[in-house]
């Protein structure tokens, strides 16, 4: 799981510093290597299989099940509440601040394109009404 908050300082969803969100290091956020969050292997954010980040399976960044990217309820991917992904509370992916927002999906502005290309317009579109940029 990686960083996908919004917070740019050390560690952040949105930094591209060792460990951050939008680091290229092994494992980190932006990382095309087996377990980073642009990689296709499994577990990498962009794996369909089992627990990647565009998996269907449970826990996975397609899944609509609890703890899914696409999972509404608490503590899910499109949820806005307290520790969602589309939160701005501490601690939600929407957040600027430095408390995490862990998660298995690729960088927000390229899951929103995967989702897409499946055919989730109204998920992609919730998402990026939430985000505090344009996605392209």
């Amino acid at each position: 799981m990686w960083n996908r908050n919004q917070y740019t300082g050390p560690g952040g969803g949105m930094s591209k510093s060792p460990g951050g969100g939008l680091s290229t290091i092994l494992d980190c956020g932006a990382s095309t290597k087996p377990g980073g969050g642009m990689s296709t292997a499994p577990g990498g954010g962009l794996s369909e299989e089992e627990g990647g980040g565009l998996s269907t399976e449970r826990g996975g960044g397609l899944s609509t099940e609890p703890g899914g990217g696409l999972y509404t309820g608490p503590g899910g991917g499109l949820s806005t509440e307290p520790g969602g992904g589309l939160s701005s509370a501490p601690g939600g992916g929407m957040s600027d601040g430095p408390e995490p927002y862990m998660s298995k999906i690729p960088p927000w502005p390229v899951f929103v394109k995967e989702l897409e290309k499946r055919g989730l317009q109204a998920a992609a579109e919730l998402i990026r009404k939430h985000l505090p940029y344009e996605v392209e």
